[in-house]
């Protein structure tokens, strides 16, 4: 169940640090019962950890490359990960056995998402691929081509397209069925670093090496707002689950959360003490998860 805050009521603090990876975190995500936080690394490793007690769970050893990124199935069973050394790999979350390995891309895997739905994921690359794969059978059943490497993907919630951020300026919007190219979204000043879409689908969210971060229509790709208050480079950013409220994170060791609807600042979070890679928000929306290049995770409620 989704909880809903008043605005006015938002205000994070930091609760917890987590320390065990020995270099950079590329990725933290939440379980979808956000009791659990999946972490990946340019220490080779993806690691899982119990939000409540702050202990590390299981630790997936396997990438022969930095872990770029990962991620939980919807049913909180399996975890997928995307490496340096080219590769996919699948996990399983109770015995930290490597279920599978996926192969197909032939240069850095740099994200890995599930479809909504646990029974698909969509993996890019360096390579200048999307490549959608079938869970079940580890087969690779489609693959869409870009113009440049493609280094952050998501499904829409209605499974019917992928939102990506390629090393370009703009954002891009694919038709899963057809394979092909919808729409490019046109407005940054420089490389777009992650794009997101709303709960809802109805919008996207991007940021940028530019120092902003842009709201747009998905349907028309029309650019909505401007959002201005990072002092460097803003390396993520994402909806809450209500879709009233953003969190980003950025280059300047902040972390911001953002009203939508005003395109105002709420709060900055301070703790980290390097660049801040990746941000996640729980399914409640009450607590946040940072990973940084001072090789720790944050916990902020």
């Amino acid at each position: 169940m989704i909880l809903i805050k008043l605005l006015s009521d938002i205000h994070f603090k930091l609760l917890k640090v987590f320390h065990g990876h020995g270099s950079k975190i590329n990725s933290v995500r939440f379980s979808k019962d956000s009791r659990m936080i999946v972490s990946a690394s340019h220490d080779n490793t993806v690691r899982i950890w119990d939000v409540k007690s702050g202990k590390q769970i299981q630790i997936f050893k396997g990438h022969s490359s930095w872990a770029h990124c990962a991620e939980f199935s919807p049913d909180g069973n399996t975890v997928v990960s995307g490496s340096m050394d080219k590769t996919i790999r699948l996990w399983d979350v109770k015995s930290g056995r490597e279920l599978m390995k996926l192969e197909g891309h032939s240069q850095w895997v740099l994200g890995v998402n599930f479809s909504p739905d646990g029974k698909n994921i969509a993996s890019c690359s360096t390579d200048k691929t999307i490549q959608l794969w079938d869970v079940n059978t580890g087969k690779k059943y489609q693959e869409l081509i870009s113009q440049s490497s493609v280094l952050d993907i998501q499904y829409s919630p209605d499974s019917q397209m992928i939102v990506s951020r390629s090393d370009s300026k703009n954002v891009g919007l694919w038709n899963i069925k057809s394979g092909g190219k919808l729409k490019e979204l046109i407005g940054h000043s420089d490389t777009v670093m992650r794009a997101k879409f709303s709960p809802d689908g109805r919008f996207i969210v991007s940021c940028s090496v530019d120092n902003t971060i842009r709201i747009w229509d998905a349907e028309s790709g029309r650019q909505l707002k401007i959002l201005k208050g990072h002092a460097d480079i803003v390396r993520h950013v994402k909806y809450f689950p209500d879709g009233q409220i953003l969190v980003s994170c950025s280059k300047d060791t902040t972390i911001r959360l953002w009203d939508v609807k005003t395109g105002k600042e709420i709060q900055k979070l301070e703790g980290h003490s390097g660049v801040v890679l990746c941000v996640d928000v729980s399914t409640d929306g009450n607590i946040i998860v940072s990973g940084s290049e001072d090789c720790t995770i944050q916990i902020w409620r």
